[in-house]
């Protein structure tokens, strides 16, 4: 059957959110459950980048598509585990919120950058890790994607942050792209004991019903540690209480999230054996 790509804007605008954590960790999840994933790193720290193992490149990312010097597929990068991919960033990338300011085709530049992609039906999922800014890249982002995952932690301001980037989704709903969803809201290094931890948790989930994940993501030093080694912490550590929050948390994602290839493998699906890796992912 042929595959619908769902092209997933992981975005908050505040940092330390564990966003690009949450990206590098679900792309590898499901791409150890068989899903082909593309992420596309657009936050110039390339943190996603580094933590799939690749290093910064000049001349390799979505930058150069933007501008024109290469296509998509000139700047799509295999990493060491099967189905799973990388665009990756580069310091260029930093200066595009000047630099693209003045295009008639801003908000529209990365849906078009990545429309060969998205229409040749080789991936389930694109992951757009977003900059933690409400500028120009992650206006775009919103643009190109079919939905909006926000990750966010249990803490007092986690509203008021929820609240901006809801109006930025409802600014280009009305706009550029009217098809956008909220995908849903998923909690961070969540300390499950603490009572603020509590509230918040309650207090979101009171405003957001079943867009707020049911899966947390605990506080795990091997999820922090994992960066740093250049691997998804459930593939570095997958027995750790982090892989086994972001394998759950995957699972709940494609069946909320399925493309017509994946539809009948995820519904009420078994506890996930640890992944393996199987070898490079081919190039698209």
């Amino acid at each position: 059957m042929e595959r619908k790509t769902k092209t997933i804007a992981i975005a908050n605008q505040k940092g330390g959110v564990g966003k690009t954590t949450t990206v590098v960790n679900l792309a590898a999840a499901l791409s150890a459950r068989k899903r082909a994933v593309l992420v596309v790193d657009l936050d110039p720290q390339a943190h996603a980048t580094l933590g799939l193992g690749l290093e910064k490149e000049a001349g390799v990312s979505i930058y150069r598509v933007l501008t024109g010097e290469k296509s998509v597929d000139d700047v799509i990068l295999p990493t060491k585990w099967a189905n799973l991919n990388v665009i990756p960033s580069e310091v260029d990338l930093a200066g595009a919120e000047l630099e693209f300011s003045a295009r008639p085709d801003r908000l529209e530049m990365i849906r078009t950058a990545l429309a060969p992609v998205k229409e040749s039906g080789a991936f389930d999922y694109i992951l757009l890790d977003c900059p933690p800014s409400l500028g120009i890249v992650m206006t775009s982002s919103l643009v190109a994607a079919d939905g909006v995952l926000i990750p966010i932690q249990a803490e007092f301001l986690a509203m008021d942050g929820l609240a901006l980037i809801n109006a930025s989704i409802e600014r280009i709903r009305s706009g550029a792209n009217p098809s956008l969803e909220l995908n849903g809201i998923v909690f961070t290094m969540v300390n499950s004991v603490a009572r603020l931890t509590q509230d918040v948790v309650g207090e979101v989930r009171s405003h957001f019903g079943e867009a707020v994940y049911e899966t947390t993501i605990p506080r795990n030093i091997r999820v922090s540690e994992a960066p740093s080694m250049g691997m998804p912490v459930v593939f570095l550590d997958p027995r750790s209480k982090g892989a086994e929050a972001y394998k759950a948390f995957a699972w709940e994602f494609m069946a909320k999230n399925p493309t017509r290839f994946a539809a009948a493998a995820v519904a009420s699906p078994p506890p996930p054996p640890p992944p393996q890796e199987t070898g490079n992912a081919p190039t698209v």
